[in-house]
């Protein structure tokens, strides 16, 4: 059952906390797990949290960290000593302390790795802050198992002993050369089933997945999604084993992305969640909402030059909205599938045949919805002419749509820009000034006006 945290928790914590009673503290705490502690801990305000996190033993409060939303866990790391940080990250895996000490200034930062007891643990770390943290070097952890092509049996599992000890989680053994580069990897069950006196050379599987250290993270999670893998090996350039990148950590990159693309097609230009300033939100929401108005304007501008066409067919100005959200939600539908295939890569650039695909759904949609709005015009306005223009003029704009937001987030996806930002105020409002003007001028042409 998921863990809730309670008013009544909360208040015995915040009790033991203004008493001191650090026993009764870590017996209500120490059972529960890591990510329902943070959850906790956030709850607090800063000083009860500072005060439980300093409670609890490193082996508990390193996981926490990782777990604590932002702000709080910048909080508590500004009130530890170097010593005390450093504590922190001797428990955590390379990766996870990379992020955590890429997150403390230049100067703290020095300090924190004089103070880590573990030397090899300390060089790993800052080996893996020199690489972009949006790069499967930035994501990789140095922990893992590896054997050597030449080693017997024997001797693999001899050194496999000693390297899993550092190894929390042991998904694969990665087989490298002389030179540690990496050849492939070895199956446990030819590792268990085979004499002793064999080679590995001549048992390990040759054929696996990999990526460089400066692939990009979305591409990694591409990767190992499209193979369904729960880790993958990491290469330098010189094609030498340097680490390897665990689904825990694709699942934030998959989810990072999400919000992205969610925000970004929702307008709103930075990354912020519902925790941030209101400074911080306006900021993120204003630039699209000046846009849009923008655009909004030019389409009045539009009304006002129809002005003439409206007041002899007034029933043309009735149906502008109808049009309006009609080829917004069309382009916005258009533009969704698009950036989805982009995204999971079964779409990768233009395709004639999706193309047409699109549009042909497009028109059996439009056509669909402008003979019911020319029964029910003809119904309540018995203007048949009208009605025709209206219908015609309809398709047309929902194919323009369709083709707006087919068409946009390829475009972009081509100049380097995320194409998530075609799926929302850009295709709708864009769509209002072109789409505006399409059903004006097409009216027009059919009504001789």
């Amino acid at each position: 059952m998921e863990f809730k945290v309670s008013k009544e928790l909360i208040h015995q914590l915040e009790e033991h906390i203004v008493n001191k009673n650090d026993k009764e503290l870590e017996v209500l705490l120490n059972d529960l797990h890591h990510a329902d502690i943070a959850e906790i801990l956030d709850e607090l305000d800063f000083d009860e949290a500072t005060y439980i996190f300093r409670v609890l033993d490193s082996d508990k409060t390193a996981e926490i960290l990782l777990e604590l939303e932002d702000d709080l866990r910048e909080n508590i790391l500004s009130r530890l000593s170097p010593k005390e940080i450093a504590e922190e990250l001797d428990e955590l895996e390379t990766n996870d302390a990379a992020d955590i000490i890429g997150e403390l200034s230049q100067e703290i930062k020095a300090e924190v790795i004089s103070e880590m007891l573990d030397v090899e643990h300390a060089k790993d770390i800052v080996d893996l802050l020199r690489y972009d943290e949006n790069s499967a070097g930035g994501l990789m952890g140095k922990e893992l198992v590896k054997v050597n092509e030449n080693w017997n049996v024997l001797t693999c599992v001899k050194e496999m002993r000693i390297q899993a000890e550092n190894v929390s989680r042991v998904h694969s053994i990665y087989v490298v050369d002389d030179e540690n580069r990496l050849k492939g990897r070895l199956s446990l069950k030819d590792l268990l089933t085979t004499s002793t006196k064999t080679q590995i050379g001549d048992i390990y599987i040759r054929k696996l997945n990999f990526v460089n250290v400066d692939t990009e993270d979305v591409e990694v999670a591409r990767i190992m999604q499209k193979y369904d893998l729960e880790a993958i090996p990491v290469v330098d350039e010189l094609g030498r084993l340097v680490g390897r990148i665990t689904i825990d950590d694709i699942v934030d990159v998959i989810k990072d992305e999400a919000d992205k693309d969610y925000q970004l097609a929702a307008g709103i230009t930075q990354d912020v969640e519902s925790n941030d300033s209101v400074l911080e939100l306006t900021k993120a929401r204003l630039p699209w909402l000046l846009i849009g108005m923008v655009i909004e304007i030019v389409a009045s501008f539009v009304l006002k030059g129809n002005e003439a066409t409206f007041q002899k067919y007034s029933t043309l100005i009735i149906f502008v909205p109808l049009l309006s959200a009609t080829a917004g939600n069309i382009g916005v539908q258009a533009s969704a599938i698009v950036v989805q295939g982009l995204a999971n890569g079964t779409l990768k650039e233009f395709s004639r045949g999706y193309f047409s695909k699109e549009i042909s759904v497009s028109m059996i949609s439009g056509s669909i919805i402008s003979l019911l709005l020319l029964g029910y015009h003809s119904i309540m306005y018995q203007q048949y002419l009208v009605g025709m223009a209206i219908s015609i003029s309809m398709i047309v704009v929902i194919l323009f749509a369709a083709t707006l937001g087919t068409l946009v987030p390829l475009f972009l996806h081509k100049n380097k820009i995320d194409p998530a930002i075609a799926t929302g105020p850009f295709i709708t409002t864009t769509n209002d000034v072109f789409g505006i003007m399409l059903y004006f001028g097409v009216a027009k042409l059919i009504l001789g006006f």
